[in-house]
């Protein structure tokens, strides 16, 4: 039984005593907000989610399946990275063009060690246009959370459009909440109370994506 199970059953638990309309359990969430502001065709809210990331500051590439690998290539090449750190999901063909070192993501590795790798490689379970998000959910191509929140250099790989929606419910309603959902909106970034923005204090201070169209 997992932590939340136990959580849930001892406020059941607590509340079984309650007459059944009374038990907030029970009553079914009213979700009658908007899915989305505005109507967009499909390639509109591809162009949306790269003008948020951007706004966001990161830095958003296209390509198509065949262009991907090359174009990784280059990318962690001008970074001078020699250790890659890899999902073990990862589809194989994307880093067929590169050379560098391969670090599998391992239970044992330790933060020290995470720390060391110049880059890291994923997908995405999903792209929220309007508010330019990356969310994680810890899928084979995308491994744990904290492969992703140690590395300096995040590159992420986004299927459009399928993998893209325009808003958070409409992402919400993709998403499996039992898994380790990360979300990710630009670089790590935070302010002091002067407003001096500090990046990469909890992440990498540099994310890339890359929207690969047409497979």
């Amino acid at each position: 039984m997992s932590s939340r199970e136990r959580i849930l059953g001892r406020v059941r638990r607590a509340l079984a005593d309650l007459p059944a309309d009374e038990r907030p359990y029970e009553e079914a969430v009213t979700r009658d907000y908007l899915r989305e502001h505005g109507e967009r065709t499909a390639g509109q809210t591809v162009e949306l989610l790269a003008e948020n990331l951007a706004d966001y500051r990161a830095v958003v590439h296209r390509t198509d399946p065949e262009g991907l690998p090359d174009l990784l290539m280059r990318l962690l090449a001008a970074r001078g990275s020699e250790r890659v750190l890899v999902p073990p999901g990862l589809p194989p063909g994307w880093l067929a063009a590169a050379d560098p070192t391969r670090i599998h993501d391992r239970a044992v590795s330790t933060a020290r060690e995470l720390d060391r790798v110049d880059s890291v490689v994923t997908g995405c379970a999903v792209a929220i246009a309007e508010t330019g998000t990356l969310v994680l959910d810890g899928s084979p191509d995308q491994g744990r959370r904290r492969i992703t929140l140690i590395p300096d250099h995040h590159i992420c790989v986004v299927r459009v459009p399928d993998q893209v929606v325009a808003s958070v419910p409409q992402a919400l309603g993709r998403l499996d909440p039992a898994r380790p959902l990360t979300w990710i909106s630009g670089p790590s970034a935070t302010s002091d109370i002067e407003l001096d923005r500090v990046e990469g204090v909890h992440g990498p201070r540099t994310l890339e994506v890359v929207l690969m169209s047409g497979e």
